[in-house]
C-alpha cells in the first residue's frame, strides 16, 4: 500500500503522469513497458502505460532514491530531435524549461524533458536506506527535479543558481542537429576607431581617379533654386584633409552652375585670386541666369556690373580648359563680338556651345559680325554640340559659313532658324550627326530635307530627328516626302517628329515597321482613325488602299506607296513584334477625343498597348479627360500638364510597373516629348526646361 500523504516524503509516481502531461492512464502501452528487467516492484505493473518521459538519463540507475524536494515551475520551450528508443529512431518532442521560484497561489506541476508517442515511463524502484553512508545514493538523487543532491546538477555562474545538465544537453544535441544554437548571441567587444596619421588613411591612399569618382558622387546635379546652398556635403569636404581637399575641388570646380550675377561675381573673384582653379573647370552653365526675383529691373542689373560683356569675356580667359558653355537669351545683349570670337578661335578644347533664344538686334549683329571672319579662312571649329534654338534673327549666310567649318559635328539644333536648304547640305561628310532640330525651320524645303535625310553620309546614324512644322504657317512634308523618308530612316533613331507632316492612312504600313524601334514619336495633325493608330500597336491587316474615303485618296506622284503595289499582297506576313513606343503625340487630330480614347475599339489605353506610357492630346481633350477623374483613376491613367503641354499618363503605380524615362540619348534629361535638343549632360532646368517641355 502507499504510505501516508502527511508523513511519506513529497514524491511522483507514473500513476500521476496523465495529470503531468494531459494523458490518459488508459493509453495503450509500450512494447517496451513489458521488458521483465524493468517491473521491479509493485507499482511498476501500473507504470505500463504509454506517456511521455522524463530526461532517462535521471533513471540509468533502478536504485535511485526518491526526491523529497518540491516541484519546482517550469517555462516551456520546445524544440525537436531524433532520439533511439528501443532500436528505432523517433521524433521526439523536447521540452526545455527554466526554473524559476513559483509565485504564490500557483499549482506546482512539474513537466517532463522527454515526450515521445513510443517513449514510456521507467519503473522507480525503491530504495529508502539513504541515510546508510556507504551506499553508493547516500547524498545524491538521480531524478531531473533541483533537489540539490543531484549529480546531474550544477551550479550556473548566473547569479548562483543551479542548473541541470539536462538544460544543456538537449541544446547541444539540437545544435549538433540542426546547426541552430540556443545560446543568446554575445555582442562582440568594441572596437576602437583607429587613428591615422595625416595621408595614411585607407581613403587617402586610393588613387587619384578612383578618389574623384567617390567625391563627383556627392556634387548635387539638380538645378539651383533661388539662393539655397547647393553641395553643402562638397564644402564640408574641404575641411576634412589635404588629400580630400584636393579631390573636392575638383569637383567643385569641375562644373560651374550661376544661377544669377552675385554667384557670378564671387566666382570671378575667387579665380582671379587664384587662376589655378580657373584650369579645372568644365563647364560654364548660365542656363539658369535670371535677374527675376532680385527686386531690379533689367536696367538696373546692367548697373550693378556684375554680369557684363566685359566680366563674362574675363571669365572666358580665366577658363582655358572649358569644355561646354551654356548660355541664353538673358544673356543674349552681353555677348558682343569679342566673346563670341573667344568661343569660336579662343578655346581649344570647347566642344559645346549653346545660344538658346538668343534673338536680340545685337547679338545677331555681333555674331554675323564674328562668323564673317571665317569667310576666307581655312580654320575648321572644333566644336561637337551647336544649339542655335530659337536664334530667329540670325541671317542664312550665318549657316552657309558656320556648318561647313564644323567637321566633328555630333548635335545640330537650329530649330525656328533661317536655316537653308544650302546650308544644310554644305555639311561636312566627316561629321556624324546623332541628334539634329529642324523643326519650325521656314526656309528648307520637304525634298530639301529628304534629299539631305537620305544621301547625307553624316545622316546615316541619326539617334534624335524633330522636322515638325507650324501647318498654320506652312507644311514642310507632303504625302511624296513621307513616302520617300520614312522607308530611309535609320534603325538607330529613336525619336521622330513629325508633327504637321501630310500623313495619310496607307502611311501607317510605313510607320509601322519605324514602332519596332522608337521610343518617341509625334505625329500631331496626321488624317488618322483611331483603327488606323490602333493598327500600330496590334498584329493584324493594315488597309492597304485609300479607297475606303474619298478625302483621303493620294496624290499623283512618281513614287508609289509600297502598300499599293500588288506584289506586297502576295508575300507572307512578317512576324509580330511589340512596338518599343513609349511616347506618342495625337495632339490636333480630329478623330481622337475623350470618347474616342474611351470607347471599346481604342487599345491606346489597355495593356496591350504597353509599353506606350505617355500620350500628348490637344487642349480640348486634355480639359476633357481632366473631368474625368473616377474613368481615369478605373483605367490607370493620369492627366499631366505643363505650360502649354498636356499628357495622358499611365499610372505606373496602378500598373505595378517601374519604368523610368532616362535615356542615354536624352543627356540626362527624365520627361518624354523632348522639343529641344540637349549638348551638354546634366539635369533639365530653367530655361532650357522651358523650351524642351513647356512650349
Amino acid at each position: 500500500p502507499d504510505p501516508d500523504p502527511s508523513t511519506a516524503p513529497s514524491r511522483y509516481y507514473p500513476a500521476d503522469f496523465y495529470k503531468l502531461t494531459n494523458r490518459r492512464s488508459s493509453s495503450p502501452a509500450s512494447p517496451d513497458s513489458a521488458s521483465p528487467d524493468r517491473v521491479s516492484s509493485a507499482r511498476a505493473t501500473q507504470n505500463r502505460q504509454t506517456a511521455p518521459t522524463a530526461d532517462r538519463r535521471a533513471f540509468d540507475r533502478n536504485d535511485a532514491p526518491p526526491c523529497v524536494a518540491q516541484p519546482p515551475i517550469y517555462r516551456l520551450r520546445q524544440a525537436s530531435v531524433k532520439e533511439e528508443v528501443g532500436g528505432e529512431i523517433t521524433r521526439i518532442a523536447v521540452n526545455i524549461f527554466n526554473f524559476a521560484p513559483p509565485p504564490p497561489f500557483v499549482l506546482r506541476i512539474a513537466q517532463s524533458f522527454l515526450e515521445s508517442v513510443t517513449a514510456t515511463v521507467p519503473p522507480i524502484p525503491h530504495n529508502d536506506d539513504l541515510s546508510d553512508p556507504k551506499s553508493p545514493e547516500s547524498g545524491s538523487c538521480a531524478c531531473c527535479c533541483r533537489c540539490g543532491r543531484s549529480d546531474s546538477w550544477r551550479t550556473s555562474a548566473i547569479q548562483g543558481h543551479r542548473r541541470a545538465r539536462s538544460y544543456t544537453g538537449p541544446r547541444t544535441g539540437i545544435s549538433e542537429l540542426t546547426g541552430v544554437s540556443f545560446d543568446p548571441p554575445q555582442r562582440p567587444p568594441a572596437e576602437v576607431p583607429k587613428v591615422f596619421a595625416p595621408a595614411e588613411s585607407p581613403l587617402e591612399k586610393l588613387p587619384v581617379e578612383v578618389l574623384d569618382e567617390i567625391i563627383a558622387q556627392l556634387a548635387l546635379d539638380s538645378p539651383p533654386s533661388g539662393y539655397t546652398p547647393r553641395n553643402v556635403d562638397l564644402i564640408n569636404c574641404l575641411l576634412t584633409s589635404r588629400t580630400i581637399h584636393v579631390a573636392t575641388i575638383n569637383t567643385l570646380y569641375s562644373n560651374i552652375t550661376i544661377p544669377h550675377s552675385a554667384i557670378f561675381s564671387k566666382f570671378l573673384t575667387r579665380v582671379s585670386e587664384y587662376p589655378g582653379l580657373g584650369t579645372i573647370v568644365k563647364r560654364l552653365d548660365l542656363s539658369h541666369f535670371t535677374s527675376i526675383g532680385l527686386g531690379r529691373s533689367r536696367q538696373v542689373n546692367s548697373e550693378v556690373q556684375n554680369m557684363t560683356s566685359r566680366t563674362l569675356l574675363r571669365c572666358l580667359e580665366l577658363t582655358p580648359a572649358i569644355q561646354e558653355v551654356l548660355l541664353q537669351e538673358n544673356l543674349d545683349d552681353d555677348i558682343d563680338e569679342n566673346v563670341l570670337c573667344k568661343l569660336f578661335f579662343g578655346l581649344s578644347k570647347l566642344k559645346a556651345v549653346d545660344f538658346c533664344a538668343s534673338s536680340s538686334k545685337p547679338f545677331a549683329e555681333s555674331f554675323t559680325s564674328a562668323v564673317t571672319t571665317l569667310i576666307d579662312s581655312p580654320m575648321n571649329l572644333g566644336l561637337r554640340r551647336l544649339s542655335l534654338h530659337e536664334c530667329f534673327t540670325l541671317p542664312s549666310s550665318v549657316f552657309e559659313t558656320l556648318l561647313p567649318r564644323l567637321p566633328h559635328l555630333t548635335h545640330l539644333d537650329v530649330s525656328h532658324t533661317r536655316i537653308t536648304d544650302n546650308a544644310l547640305a554644305s555639311i561636312p561628310e566627316s561629321s556624324s550627326l546623332s541628334h539634329l532640330n529642324l523643326g519650325r525651320c521656314t526656309q528648307i524645303s520637304g525634298s530639301g530635307v529628304v534629299d539631305f535625310l537620305t544621301s547625307h553620309p553624316a545622316a546615316r546614324d541619326l539617334v534624335f530627328l524633330n522636322l515638325a512644322c507650324d501647318i498654320a504657317r506652312y507644311r514642310l512634308l507632303w504625302e511624296v516626302d513621307v513616302e520617300r523618308l520614312l522607308p530611309a530612316l535609320p534603325q538607330t533613331l529613336r525619336s521622330l517628329n513629325l508633327n504637321g507632316a501630310k500623313i495619310r492612312r496607307w502611311h501607317t504600313t510605313l510607320i509601322r515597321p519605324l514602332t519596332k524601334h522608337l521610343e518617341e514619336l509625334s505625329l500631331a495633325y496626321a488624317d488618322l482613325t483611331v483603327h488606323d493608330v490602333n493598327s500600330l500597336f496590334r498584329p493584324g491587316p493594315l488597309s492597304s488602299s485609300p479607297s475606303s474615303s474619298p478625302s483621303s485618296s493620294p496624290p499623283s506622284s512618281p513614287v508609289s506607296s509600297p502598300t499599293r503595289d500588288s506584289s506586297d499582297t502576295e508575300e507572307l506576313p512578317a512576324p509580330w513584334v511589340q512596338p518599343t513606343v513609349h511616347y506618342l503625340d495625337l495632339s490636333s487630330i480630329p478623330a481622337i477625343t475623350q470618347s474616342s480614347l474611351f470607347s471599346a475599339s481604342c487599345i491606346l489605353l489597355s495593356p496591350t498597348s504597353l509599353p506606350l506610357e505617355v500620350i500628348e492630346l490637344g487642349d480640348k481633350a486634355i480639359s476633357s479627360l481632366r473631368e474625368c477623374r473616377n474613368t481615369n483613376k478605373r483605367l490607370g491613367w493620369v492627366v499631366k500638364e505643363l505650360g502649354r503641354r498636356g499628357w495622358y499618363v499611365r499610372d505606373t503605380n496602378a500598373t505595378g510597373g517601374n519604368q523610368s524615362g532616362r535615356r542615354s540619348w536624352k543627356m540626362g534629361a527624365m520627361w518624354w516629348g523632348m522639343r529641344k535638343c540637349p549638348v551638354a549632360w546634366g539635369e533639365v532646368g530653367g530655361l532650357y526646361g522651358h523650351y524642351m517641355f513647356k512650349k
